[in-house]
């Protein structure tokens, strides 16, 4: 019997009997759908970690660390252990001799208190060069980067900073209120306050004496408000998350320029001192990034920064670790899909079964008329094969369906957990995959009730009801 008359009897076979079909198909779809659904959020939390590691210089890349300096927001992977020296200038230059470096990116981190009207922000700022900004994949809907060495603060405020103010007097902000501050970041001028410690001081002291203004003219002497403007905003709304959303970015040698005039002869915040407690001769970065020439020269260049007595991380250590969690996250969503699958394939097993009984005398019939065994074989084998396919295709695409649903429901939800971009992701292999399996799935339920058609005594079926 031709391929396309053995087609033609399964269509015709499966279409006949269009209830039992549905319902069977049915259950392929339903199976089909619970495993890529399922698979599919194990992979958007996957695809999220992999756009964190490329926004924070990818596989690349080398985070230093030393002793502690500064402030630090940003995770550097594997630091418990802290580096022997501090990151300074003179390491610096070190780095840059290191075999295989083609770049390094100094990076301070420091907490400022940002004001304007009658709202305050404790905000975390981020200080480095252009090639450290830029290396941080700032994506700005507006302005561009500070520029470098000047002697005024400008600012690339992140998309969620808005968050980080309280309205004075209430202390309450975005979150309790559910109001954006009523704060221009792209045209505002704000003022900031670097010396936190002496702000802090004046607050409790003015709370102590009763004054209604909070210590204003007591901040004014000692604590110094900086005016700043805005160079730039990051692209995101308020409730986009980004891992670069709640930061104020500025350039490092400005910043040194403010910070070392302000504290002129006093320890800078943050910053170590001597065992006789003055300022450390040197200013310390929080840390570094190095750029490596290649992948495969990562390692080599950590075990070179270690050897100089610094702390060494990188993205590559992070991306391992993440991906077994991953793996056994989707090893367990994937198994709950497929019992539904498992299912479905039992009743292909049971409709196929069935129709071999209803069909025996057609079975009989054929076989008198000099079919062969094989093209039976093959015939309930494809419609098996065909149940799967079209019950994969369906549920293939009920699962581009139900991911947008669930991209759409988590979009504020996935910006409260931390997680960027869509929380379900479908890549066009998964979808390969899962249609292949349904009709694997499908053949394997159709073998036993197929083998029983092919082995049916021709008289036998003839004479059978």
């Amino acid at each position: 019997m031709r391929p396309m008359d053995l087609l033609r009897i399964s269509v015709t076979n499966l279409r006949r009997r269009k209830l039992r079909t549905f319902l069977t198909v049915l259950g392929v779809v339903i199976g089909t759908a619970s495993i890529v659904t399922m698979i599919s959020l194990g992979l958007g939390l996957q695809q999220s970690m992999l756009d964190e590691v490329e926004a924070s210089g990818g596989l690349t890349s080398v985070n230093v660390t030393g002793k502690s300096a500064g402030e630090s927001y940003i995770y550097y992977g594997n630091t418990e252990e802290e580096g022997e020296k501090y990151v300074t200038d003179d390491t610096l230059e070190k780095l840059k001799a290191l075999e295989h470096v083609i770049g390094v990116a100094p990076l301070y981190e420091i907490t400022g208190i940002f004001k304007k009207g009658n709202y305050d922000g404790y905000i975390p700022i981020i200080a480095s060069t252009r090639e450290g900004l830029e290396a941080r994949k700032l994506t700005l809907k507006d302005g561009e980067l500070p520029e470098v060495g000047q002697s005024r603060l400008d600012f690339v405020y992140g998309n969620t900073l808005l968050t980080n103010f309280y309205e004075r007097g209430t202390d309450k902000g975005y979150y309790e209120t559910g109001t954006v501050p009523n704060i221009d970041l792209g045209k505002d001028t704000l003022f900031l306050i670097l010396d936190t410690e002496s702000y802090w001081a004046n607050q409790d002291k003015s709370s102590s004496a009763g004054s209604g203004e909070e210590g204003d003219g007591l901040n004014q002497k000692q604590a110094k408000k900086y005016p700043v403007k805005s160079s730039g905003l990051l692209e995101g709304e308020i409730d986009d998350y980004s891992m670069n959303g709640y930061y104020a970015y500025c350039d490092l040698e400005s910043l040194k320029k403010v910070l070392k005039k302000e504290f002129a002869g006093k320890k800078i915040p943050g910053q170590p001192e001597t065992k006789s407690g003055k300022p450390y001769k040197d200013f310390c970065y929080s840390s570094a990034t190095l750029e490596v020439d290649d992948i495969d020269n990562v390692e080599a260049v950590v075990a070179a920064v270690r050897a100089l007595g610094y702390n060494a991380s990188t993205n590559q250590e992070y991306l391992e670790s993440m991906q077994k969690q991953f793996f056994i996250i989707q090893a367990v969503l994937g198994g709950i899909g497929a019992v539904s699958l498992f299912v479905a394939a039992i009743g292909i097993a049971n409709t196929m079964m069935m129709a071999i009984y209803e069909r025996t005398k057609e079975i009989g019939v054929m076989k008198v008329l000099g079919c062969s065994l094989k093209s039976i074989h093959r015939m309930f084998l494809l419609e098996a094969a065909g149940i799967g396919f079209f019950g994969g295709f369906i549920g293939c695409v009920l699962s581009f369906i139900l991911s947008a649903v669930i991209n759409m429901l988590a979009a504020n939800g996935g910006s409260a957990m931390g997680i960027s971009g869509n929380i379900s992701y479908i890549p066009p292999w998964l979808v390969l995959l899962a249609m292949a399996f349904s009709m694997v799935v499908g053949v394997v339920a159709g073998i036993l009730p197929a083998s029983r058609g092919m082995k049916l005594s021709p008289l036998a079926a003839i004479r059978g009801e």
